[in-house]
C-alpha cells in the first residue's frame, strides 16, 4: 500500500538552459580549500556540453566491481569501472541526471519526456535498459532516487520549480505518480540537482538561481523549507547544481553542493540545521596527469569504503578536459582529502 497522497501543481514558467546564469557572480570572499583530483574517467570524446551527472553503484559484496554511471546529454548513458575506463555505452536518448538505489538506476530522459530505468547485473556488472516511464510532463531535468518507508521512489525535477514523486509498486520497474510539489519559489524557479536522505525521509533540492530546499517525504502535507541561499553568502553561487550526501552513522554526514559559476563545492552538515562546514575546489592531481575541475554540473558522493578510497569517494562532472566543452569527463576525488582540507573529523 502506497502511503503517498496525490497532489498536483501546474505552473508554466519560461525556462533557462542547463548552464545559463542570469546574474553575474561577484566574489564573496569565501576561501575555497584546494583538493587534488585523484583520477578521472575516459572522456566523452567530442565537442559540446555533453557530460552532466554521475552516479556511483556500489557492488554489495565486492566493492572493486563497483561502477560509475554518467549521463550524456546528447546520447545516453556511459558506464565506467573504478579505474575510470569505460565499459559500456547505452544509446537510449538524451539523459540529463542519473541516480541509483540497489540494483536499479533511473535517469531523466528529456528526449522522450520519461524516466529511463536500468538494471545492474550483480554477476556480470552489465547495465541493461529495461524501459521508460513517461512522466506526463515536458523535459524532466534533474532526478534522484530514495527508499522511503520501504518504498523506492524516483523524483524528477523540472524547470518550472516543481518535483514529482513516483512510488514503486509490486514490480521493480512499476512506478506510479504519487505526489507533485512546487519547490522553487524565486526568479525563474529552475530546479535540477536533488538527493534523498533515506533514513531521514527528506529530499534536498537545488533551485539554480536561489539556493537549496528541503522537503519531508514522509509527510503528505509537508511544504519545502529553505536550507541555504545564495544571498546568505556561505559559498553558494548560481547555478546551484549537483547535490549529494556523504552518509555517516547515526544521522551524521554531509550534504555537498556544486556552486557551478565559482568552480567550487559547499559542504554542510547532513543533520539540521545543516551548518556550512567548508568550501573546496578541485585542483589538478599532484603528478599533473589529471587536470583541475571547472564549472561542475552533477556530482555524487559516497561514504562506502572502496579500493583506494577507504573514507569514500566524490565524483564530479568537469566542463573542461582541459578545454571547455571538449572531451568532457568525470573526476574522482578521495573523500579523505576533502575531510583533511576543511578539517572534518574522521570520526564524525
Amino acid at each position: 500500500m502506497r502511503t503517498f497522497l496525490l497532489a498536483s501543481a501546474a505552473i508554466s514558467i519560461a525556462s533557462l538552459t542547463a548552464c545559463e546564469t542570469s546574474d553575474a557572480w561577484v566574489d564573496d570572499g569565501i576561501a575555497a580549500m584546494p583538493v587534488a583530483a585523484s583520477s578521472e574517467t575516459d572522456p566523452m570524446t567530442g565537442m559540446g556540453d555533453r557530460a552532466d551527472d554521475p552516479a556511483l553503484w556500489v557492488h554489495p559484496s565486492d566493492p572493486s566491481k563497483s561502477l560509475i554511471l554518467g549521463t550524456n546529454k546528447d546520447e545516453g548513458l556511459h558506464v565506467y569501472d573504478l579505474s575510470g575506463a569505460e565499459t559500456q555505452f547505452l544509446d537510449v536518448g538524451a539523459l540529463n541526471n542519473v541516480d541509483v538505489r540497489g540494483n536499479l538506476a533511473a535517469a531523466s530522459n528529456d528526449e522522450f519526456n520519461a524516466t529511463s530505468l536500468f538494471e545492474i547485473d550483480l554477476a556480470t556488472g552489465t547495465v541493461s535498459h529495461v524501459g521508460n516511464v513517461p512522466t506526463g510532463k515536458d523535459e524532466p531535468y534533474g532526478i534522484c532516487m530514495g527508499a522511503i518507508s520501504n518504498t523506492t521512489v524516483i523524483v524528477p525535477t523540472y524547470k518550472d520549480g516543481s518535483i514529482q514523486v513516483w512510488a514503486r509498486g509490486e514490480d521493480e520497474t512499476d512506478f506510479a505518480l504519487a505526489r507533485t510539489v512546487q519547490v522553487g519559489q524565486f526568479g525563474p524557479r529552475q530546479l535540477e540537482g536533488c538527493v534523498v536522505d533515506d533514513a531521514a525521509g527528506t529530499i534536498f533540492v537545488g533551485e539554480e538561481e536561489h539556493g537549496i530546499w528541503k522537503l519531508d517525504l514522509n509527510d503528505e502535507a509537508s511544504e519545502p523549507v529553505i536550507v541555504d541561499t545564495i544571498a546568505a553568502a556561505n559559498g553558494l553561487v548560481a547555478d546551484v547544481e549537483g547535490l549529494s550526501l556523504w552518509i555517516g552513522e547515526n544521522g551524521t554526514g554531509y550534504l555537498v553542493a556544486s556552486a557551478q559559476a565559482a568552480d567550487r563545492y559547499v559542504i554542510y552538515d547532513r543533520a539540521a540545521p545543516h551548518t556550512p562546514r567548508g568550501v573546496v575546489t578541485i585542483t589538478a592531481s599532484a603528478d599533473g596527469s589529471v587536470d583541475a575541475v571547472s564549472h561542475t554540473d552533477g556530482l555524487d558522493v559516497s561514504s562506502a569504503a572502496l579500493p583506494g578510497y577507504p573514507r569514500g569517494l566524490m565524483i564530479v562532472q568537469d566542463d573542461a578536459n582541459p578545454v571547455s566543452e571538449v572531451d568532457q569527463n568525470f573526476k574522482l576525488v578521495d573523500w579523505a582529502a576533502v575531510e583533511a582540507a576543511i578539517g572534518l573529523a574522521t570520526g564524525e
